[in-house]
């Protein structure tokens, strides 16, 4: 997906308190800000990638990628490589955290603050989770400052200044307190009520739980940090709409949110259900992409839709949720039976074992990175080739992949990307680009009803 509003595993961690920070805005690009605008923003059609009789993907394809300075290509590796060791590093920094909170007996301390200030079951255990999401949000902000903030303008991919930023961060931190609460006392409630049964029906909330919050994002949480508005200039929406009603999609409007306050990615997406559907992108797509590539990045969203993935990505995250809850029934137990009275935790009722299970997630996914990303990479070529064929924008399709290999390695290893790529890698997608190309070169020749134009800009 060309944004990061699909669900996954890290959005059920996030509802489920962990993620903290779900997005930036609120400052003005500081000037001369960085080397997104070496990449080119119209599409022009190599020589090579032209349509002819003796059209070849794989020189059509080489063609694209020499188009991406040497420069930029290094900078987009290494920033793309760093954050697989920053995997490792936060997977180990939240054990850090969770094992400090469990082996001072933090967490037990806390349990026992909210039991004192009141009576009231639910009420103690939401006490716990403002202490609990306070405390991991001051000892996890030296990893997420350096991560969040400082790095991503080392590699010229943040726009912000540190107090917006951080700003932002409170927000995405009050956000997990309301929604992760909520959360943490219906499980909780489950857990005292139903003991033997409750990684069942925990399951099931936590699904339930999934879904309300993939449907209230694009209207209600979006807007917390960013400006979204109607965009109203026709060049733009009139082929966004066409393209919609030619593929059942009931968009009436297409939406922009003002993301180059935060970063200079170019995004967008077609998300929510039923009266929340929104068409939506970004105004870094809108000032830099062309407006072959904007169809072909649109047509790739609506594939998401029209394919249902959201639905498909719930149900897959659902069996993910109740593995993971079976897989915590048993080990709460395990551990609990061997440092539950160290820990001074009671039982898996007791709240204080939130940092436990966090732990236990975090092992889950941390070891089912290479399936969670297999299973999105390959929704993310099914919407490729949906956008394709939805879209007839090849030579776009190729240089948005191009935009987007500023942030993302562009050709990997074939085992690289099964692990690490939660999309397909930036030259299997112009590959693919070019592959559909070649097979609908009668669209671009001469004379073959006017599609020559609308496939690839201007004609070097």
């Amino acid at each position: 997906m060309f944004s990061g509003m699909r669900t996954n595993f890290a959005l059920f961690l996030l509802v489920f308190g962990l993620g903290l920070g779900l997005a930036s805005a609120q400052s003005a690009p500081p000037a001369g800000s960085n080397a997104a605008n070496e990449m080119p923003s119209v599409t022009t059609v190599p020589p090579e990638a032209q349509p002819s009789p003796n059209f070849s993907v794989e020189a059509a394809t080489d063609a694209y990628m020499a188009r991406i300075p040497a420069s930029a290509r290094t900078r987009s590796d290494a920033y793309f490589e760093g954050g697989y060791w920053l995997i490792l590093w936060d997977f180990l920094y939240g054990v850090v955290i969770a094992l400090l909170l469990l082996n001072l007996r933090w967490s037990a301390r806390m349990r026992d603050l909210a039991e004192r200030i009141t009576r009231f079951k639910p009420l103690q255990t939401f006490i716990y989770w403002v202490e609990y999401s306070l405390l991991t949000f001051v000892l996890g902000a030296p990893l997420a400052i350096y991560e969040g903030y400082t790095r991503e303008h080392q590699y010229g991919l943040a726009t912000q200044t540190f107090g917006p930023w951080a700003w932002d961060q409170t927000k995405g931190l009050m956000i997990g307190i309301v929604l992760g609460g909520i959360l943490v006392v219906l499980l909780f409630g489950i857990v005292r009520r139903l003991p033997r049964t409750w990684w069942i029906w925990g399951a099931i909330v936590t699904s339930v739980f999934l879904a309300f919050f993939a449907m209230i994002v694009p209207v209600f949480i979006m807007p917390i940090f960013n400006k979204v508005t109607r965009l109203d200039d026709p060049k733009v929406t009139a082929p966004i709409l066409s393209l919609a009603r030619a593929n059942g999609i009931p968009a009436k409007d297409v939406w922009e949110i003002d993301a180059s306050k935060q970063t200079t990615r170019m995004s967008a997406n077609v998300s929510g259900f039923g009266n929340t559907l929104r068409v939506t992108l970004n105004d870094n797509l809108l000032r830099r992409g062309s407006p072959e590539e904007i169809q072909a990045v649109m047509g790739h969203e609506m594939g998401h839709y029209v394919l249902n993935h959201i639905p498909k990505d719930l149900l897959f995250f659902s069996v993910v949720i109740v593995v993971s809850f079976a897989f915590l029934n048993w080990s709460l137990q395990w551990s609990l039976h061997r440092w539950g009275e160290r820990w001074q935790i009671r039982g898996i009722g007791d709240v204080a074992v939130v940092p436990l299970v966090i732990l236990l997630l975090s092992i889950i996914g941390f070891v089912a990175t290479p399936l969670l990303n297999t299973h999105t990479r390959t929704t993310e070529h099914e919407a490729d080739m949906f956008g394709l064929n939805a879209s007839r924008q090849p030579d776009g399709f190729a240089q948005a992949a191009i935009h987007l290999g500023e942030y993302r390695k562009m050709h990997p290893g074939p085992v690289e990307e099964y692990i690490f790529f939660d999309h397909p890698s930036g030259y299997n997608r112009i590959h693919d680009a070019m592959t559909w190309k070649k097979e609908n070169l009668q669209l671009f020749a001469p004379g073959a009803g006017g599609q020559a134009g609308s496939s690839g800009g201007t004609v070097p």
